[in-house]
């Protein structure tokens, strides 16, 4: 409400104010109307309402008592059996993951020892081809220094000979 300091007493003009302010809290000042719809609103949504979530409320408190008294412990139990039963299992995997680990393990070293063996041997023929190819060259070159004697001699024989004939 806005309120002014009311003019003089006996003023001409205080009867018209008074009317202005009657029409103006009866037509434009919506408050109190509004109040009493937000009441009633309040009232109603409380009694209708309140039953209906207290009824919700109560269907939840038993669902929660159900759950824990029958659901949760059967829940618990199966949860455990599985779990034991997962778990060996798991062990039984894990055990024969690990001898095939093994098996894998002892074939590539087995694998391993064969190559190995294999590079020796030929690591071994190859030394004795080369052996062998050395004493072979050894052999050409002997054959070669001995036939470029022959033909050493051979050359200074003719021409020996040569010179004979060529005295004439």
């Amino acid at each position: 409400d806005r309120r002014r300091e009311a003019p003089a007493a006996g003023s001409p003009i205080q009867p018209i104010i008074k009317d202005v302010g009657e029409v103006y809290s009866r037509l434009l000042d919506h408050r109190p109307v509004i109040q009493g719809e937000i009441r009633y609103f309040v009232k109603e949504f409380e009694e209708k309402r309140g039953l209906r979530e207290l009824r919700v409320l109560e269907n939840l408190k038993s669902t929660i008592f159900e759950t824990n008294e029958r659901v949760l412990p059967k829940c618990e139990q199966a949860m455990q059996d599985n779990l034991s039963e997962t778990f060996k299992r798991l062990q039984a995997a894990n055990a024969m993951i690990h001898r095939l680990q093994e098996r894998e393990y002892e074939a590539r070293k087995l694998q391993a020892d064969r190559v190995m063996a294999r590079e020796e041997k030929c690591i071994t023929h190859w030394e004795e081809f080369m052996k062998e190819q050395q004493n072979k060259r050894a052999e050409v070159d002997e054959e070669h220094r001995k036939a470029m004697e022959r033909l050493k001699e051979q050359y200074s024989e003719m021409e020996k000979e040569l010179a004979k004939y060529v005295s004439f």
